[in-house]
């Protein structure tokens, strides 16, 4: 009912502790301010504070106040409160970079959270000292962690580019080797190649063991036998020949369950080295299908004649620009040491003006100090 009468508007002002009026008071229908009237022990709870009117529901921000809330903190200068905000700044950075990652170190980087918390805790402690000086400070200590943060993201990517440099270069010059390599293969097959009167592509697959004039369903029955007998033991057997292309087979050993299963799987190896397969190197077990997977295999290469050419040609779009970032330069050092020598300057200032506060804190008792430490006078007469 009190929440109703809230929202209603026929209660204007709720106050209570963070716990009472936290989670589960929805009274922000009509909410135009939050006011702390203490500090917290925790970032959560100021948070936690703010969400009571700063969420969803609230006709008033919405409608008339371009969806924003007031929040005013009450603190007193030279108390308790600028210790209390100072712990809220500290556990706030920590939690923040925590959340998003932003460590970088095994330290906790003081500042490096503070633009991005929304809080500015580090602010309130200058502002509830009293001295000026040091909400400057503070001002100064943000901009250069900002920079620093942004320097820091600018090394790590120029890093990150020389390491892409060398592996694109690399990768470049192994897809160009492969592309010749595969285009060799192609030419070969061009100058060898046979057809039928039809136009079709024949297929004279000449096997180890088997005669020059078998057909096609003996050259599959005998792929077949070699796919369910051979036992190479992890490494390349020659089989046959196509096309002056040698055909081979290996065993494959695998681990299933504790049992262990052998894999026949079948190549096509050209001038080029590269082995070529078709269905993953797989036999089928029908004869006439069989005796097609070599050439099968060979009828793919002007495909991957194309996927080398775009593999090459999105590689060297990209070294370029990955030069330029590499050999790029960080255009804000000057502005950072700037900024420190300022903020030196600043951190002088400020301790010349507490030694200055202390000797004049009590002019009285210092006069008396001065007076009890003078050496005593003694007369001497000859």
């Amino acid at each position: 009912e009190f929440i109703s009468a809230m929202n209603e508007g026929k209660i204007r002002i709720l106050f209570g502790s963070t716990d009472m009026l936290g989670t589960g008071v929805n009274a922000q229908k009509r909410a135009v301010a939050v006011h702390h009237l203490d500090t917290p022990w925790r970032p959560s709870d100021l948070a936690q504070r703010d969400g009571r009117a700063i969420r969803k529901g609230n006709e008033i921000a919405k409608f008339f106040a371009d969806n924003k809330v007031d929040v005013i903190i009450y603190a007193v200068e030279k108390s308790l409160d600028s210790y209390k905000f100072n712990l809220l700044h500290n556990k706030q950075l920590f939690i923040d970079q925590l959340k998003n990652n932003s460590l970088g170190k095994r330290t906790i980087d003081e500042g490096g959270m503070d633009e991005k918390s929304g809080m500015n805790f580090s602010e309130y402690v200058a502002i509830l000292s009293g001295n000026t000086d040091l909400l400057e400070k503070a001002k100064l200590e943000k901009k250069i962690t900002s920079l620093e943060s942004e320097k820091q993201a600018f090394t790590r990517s120029k890093s990150m580019s020389r390491y892409k440099l060398e592996s694109s270069t690399a990768t470049l010059e192994s897809a160009k080797s492969l592309l010749e390599r595969i285009s060799i293969d192609w030419q070969n097959i061009e100058k060898r190649i046979q057809k039928n009167k039809d136009g079709t592509v024949t297929n004279p697959v000449k096997l180890i063991g088997l005669s020059g004039d078998a057909d096609t369903k003996q050259i599959g029955q005998k792929l077949n036998l070699l796919a369910d007998k051979s036992r190479t033991e992890g490494q390349y057997e020659e089989i046959g020949t196509l096309y002056g292309f040698t055909l081979l087979v290996k065993t494959e050993v695998s681990q299933k369950e504790g049992i262990s299963i052998r894999d026949n799987r079948f190549f096509i190896q050209g001038e080029g080295n590269i082995k070529y397969t078709y269905n993953n190197g797989q036999m089928a077990t029908d004869p006439k299908l069989a005796a097609m997977n070599f050439l099968n295999a060979l009828e793919k290469i002007p495909a991957l004649i194309e996927q080398e050419k775009k593999k090459i040609n999105a590689i060297e779009k990209d070294i370029p620009v990955l030069h330029e970032v590499v050999n790029s330069i960080w255009t804000k050092e000057n502005i950072l040491a700037e900024l420190k020598n300022e903020l030196a300057t600043l951190e002088r200032s400020i301790q010349l003006s507490i030694t200055q506060e202390q000797q004049v804190e009590d002019p009285e008792q210092k006069l008396q100090e001065d007076q009890t430490s003078q050496p005593s006078q003694k007369l001497k007469f000859s």
